[in-house]
Formats: structure tokens, sequence, C-alpha cells
């Protein structure tokens, strides 16, 4: 009888999940760990700066804090789809350890869990050319979404932290 009650506790094994935000740029769905994103709340008023990139949008007072907003689509170059757009758009907040971001998106984004295991690598022929290192962690599959992860940490060269630092 012990045997039979150990080869249970074995067959139990609990598969490991990550925890998404997920939402829209142009008409793909993107997904960042939980961990990455401080908060989401609604896009605040943005104040332009000058000699920044166009995807640099400005920056807004979130919570008392300054922060550099970015314009994810215009990062990747992605058309946004015509059509009825919201009034509002979000700011998902994120921090590392040198700054604070945050990143516009025109949807409310959702929470997501998905199994470690149906997230596949991305094929090596996209990896190499983003070439400010690899951005795309991978390719997830929930029902018959696809939806494209992404590692918020490395969206920006180590030029372009040093410039939000200074």
């Amino acid at each position: 009888m012990e045997s039979q009650n150990i080869r249970d506790k074995k067959e139990k094994v609990v598969e490991e999940k990550v925890h998404l935000i997920v939402f829209k740029l142009g008409s793909e769905e993107y997904g960042v760990r939980i961990d990455q994103v401080k908060e989401v709340t609604i896009t605040p008023e943005i104040t332009r700066m000058p000699k920044t990139p166009s995807f640099i949008k400005g920056v807004s007072n979130i919570r008392g804090d300054i922060i550099a907003i970015m314009n994810l689509e215009e990062r990747f170059k992605i058309e946004r789809p015509s059509g009825p757009s919201s009034p509002h758009t979000y700011t998902l907040v994120m921090e590392a350890k040198d700054y604070t971001m945050g990143f516009i998106v025109y949807e409310v984004p959702q929470s997501l869990t998905l199994p470690v295991s149906s997230i596949d690598k991305a094929p090596a022929f996209i990896q190499d050319i983003n070439i400010n290192e690899n951005f795309i962690e991978g390719i997830g599959k929930y029902d018959d979404r696809l939806i494209i992860v992404l590692d918020i940490f490395k969206i920006l060269t180590s030029d372009e932290v040093l410039q939000l630092k200074s």
C-alpha cells in the first residue's frame, strides 16, 4: 500500500505557469510577465520632451513620479488598424533597476495565466532581426490565440536607457 501512495504523489507534478498582462499592438496580441509591470493606469496628460526619439511620447506624472512614456507601436513600427478607437489609452508602468517607464496601449490590458510549456521560443530568424538584444521571450499559445511574449526590460538599447536616466 505504501508504494501506491508514493506513485500518486509523483504523478501530481504541478506544471509551472507564467502570469502575463496581455494587450494589443496593431492587430497582434502581446504579453509581458506580470512581475515586470508595476501598475496599469489610464494614461495621464503627456508633456512632450525635446530631443527624444519619436516613440518616446514625453513624460507624465503618475502617482507623483515623472515617468517617460513610450509608444510601443511606434517603437516596433506597427501600424494601428483603422476603425473606432477607445477614448482612453492605458499605460503599463514598469520599473527596472535604474529607471521607470510607461508603455501606451490602446485597449484595457488583460491578465492571463499560461503553462510555461505553451510558450515556444521565437524562431531564430526573428531573433536575429532584433539586434538590440532579444526582447521577444517567446510565442505563447492560448486556445486559438498567439501571444508574443516580450521581455519589457530588453526593449530599450543600453544607449536609450542612459538617455532616459539623464
